[in-house]
């Protein structure tokens, strides 16, 4: 079931226009090439791709989660019983 749920995300969740924070990462991350030396920069570069990693987990755990709690709510409105009382009221014919 997840695996539908990942293909559903990847159909239909578009990331969020970021540009500024996309700029500055990429500044910083210019600045660190510079200044880094190559074992640093490999070190660097694990860490981020590590962390785009969880947030992307991160992103598909909340699709499934959102999914599953919707597909649960339309289940419950779905087998509600609509004889209570409560529910009655409304439509009674006046007497």
């Amino acid at each position: 079931m997840n695996e539908t749920l990942k293909t559903l995300y990847d159909r239909f969740y578009t990331p969020l226009p970021i540009p500024d924070a996309r700029q500055e990462i990429e500044d910083a991350h210019h600045q660190l090439i510079q200044r880094l030396g190559k074992s640093d920069r490999k070190l660097v570069l694990r860490i981020i791709d590590a962390k785009d990693h969880i947030a992307a987990e991160q992103s598909i755990d909340s699709f499934i989660c959102g999914f599953e709690l919707a597909w649960k709510l339309s289940s419950e409105l779905n087998s509600f019983d609509e004889s209570r009382p409560a529910d009655r009221v409304g439509r009674l014919s006046p007497k």
